[in-house]
């Protein structure tokens, strides 16, 4: 994550059942440790910067019950880290279901582990089901959520810095005498924190080194970009946006779009879209309702996902109009990782390489 490219990429919920394709068609992914193994050693290879899980304790519904199959992400870092030379390998880690103590105990360990691959992704929360499911209230009030997700980074950077024992007297946290070893290898574990509401944006332009958010055209890139270079350097910060993005290369646009129109259409989970729209809606506030009306197709494609479709040519003149409207990288998303990545990254790789957005990859 700290390499000089102009354009980072990343895998994106390959820890999760079907990934990001919200399908009922039998080749969609399977995330089972064998596909997730074989997939960060290609990715390793390739160059990536990143693998970011998602953290899910509750399905969608629907035909597939998406993502209610899901590997759990500390221990999913461990093993990525573990099979893995170069690339950093993210934890997702909810700030209501995770004491500090314990996950500043479990990323310095694994940074440890990787030396110093470890990213962490913030998340304040958002999923009324989930909230049911540990016995927890969801806060209605979304500013609530990102106090409490303040506090919580805070105690973590505490027990990461400190060399002598502290007691934590906080609103939500408590702790006496409270001191971590070992710390992280890296100085600086790269944080990101995905968010579109305005006291989400606001918590990462303090403590994120990359703001994760959607991003519906090229215009709404460069808004954006925009958006937070502003509001970053008003705090003295520099804060990078990554957006994701779902991924049919083929080598021709007819048999790409005609991938898209059999997965995403006519065997699309509709259940479970619609479930996730709902919710997505009503709780995490990452789109619009006027967004959620006019993307219903790719939610179903790639979970709302910035679409990358077509030849390896128009993919890579697309991720270059990405990176020149101002976003710093993008994660990767595809029906079935492990079958498709190959191909992305023998044929859109170079041609980004030619347009000086990457630098050649040698181990």
């Amino acid at each position: 994550m700290k390499n000089t490219n102009r354009l980072k990429l990343g895998i994106f919920s390959s820890n999760c059942s079907s990934g990001m394709a919200v399908t009922k068609i039998p080749e969609r992914w399977e995330n089972n440790w064998e596909n997730n193994l074989k997939l960060v050693k290609m990715c390793d290879e390739s160059g990536l910067e990143f693998m970011l899980p998602i953290a899910r304790w509750i399905g969608y519904g629907g035909d597939t019950d998406f993502h209610g199959g899901v590997l759990e992400t500390v221990t999913w870092a461990a093993g990525m880290l573990a099979a893995s030379r170069h690339i950093t390998v993210f934890a997702t880690i909810h700030t209501a279901f995770n004491h500090p103590i314990v996950s500043a105990k479990q990323l310095a360990t694994i940074d440890q582990l990787g030396k110093g691959r470890v990213g962490l992704n913030v998340v304040a929360g958002w999923n009324k089901p989930e909230y049911d499911a540990f016995g927890l209230d969801l806060p209605s009030d979304h500013g609530e959520r990102y106090k409490r997700a303040q506090e919580w980074f805070d105690y973590v950077t505490k027990i990461w810095t400190s060399d002598e024992a502290f007691d934590w007297n906080g609103e939500f946290f408590t702790g006496t005498g409270v001191y971590g070893d070992p710390k992280p290898v890296q100085k600086q574990v790269p944080i990101i924190n995905a968010a579109a509401s305005k006291e989400g944006r606001e918590f990462a332009m303090r403590n994120a080194s990359f703001l994760f958010t959607p991003v519906f055209d090229f215009d709404h890139a460069a808004s954006t970009a925009s958006e937070i270079a502003e509001a970053s350097k008003h705090v003295g910060r520099d804060v990078g946006v990554l957006t994701f993005s779902t991924v049919i290369c083929r080598p021709s646009e007819q048999e790409a779009y005609d991938f898209l129109d059999y997965y995403a259409n006519q065997n699309a989970d509709w259940t479970a879209v619609d479930n996730l729209m709902a919710l997505q809606g009503l709780h995490a506030q990452s789109f619009t309702p006027e967004a959620l009306a006019m993307f219903r197709d790719r939610f179903a494609a790639g979970h709302g996902g910035f679409p990358l479709v077509g030849t390896p040519e128009k993919i890579a003149d697309d991720l270059e109009k990405l990176s020149t409207a101002g976003v710093a990288g993008t994660t990767l998303s595809f029906v079935d990782y492990a079958e498709e990545f190959p191909y992305f990254a023998e044929n859109v790789i170079p041609i980004l390489e030619k347009k000086g957005l990457r630098e050649p990859f040698t181990i």
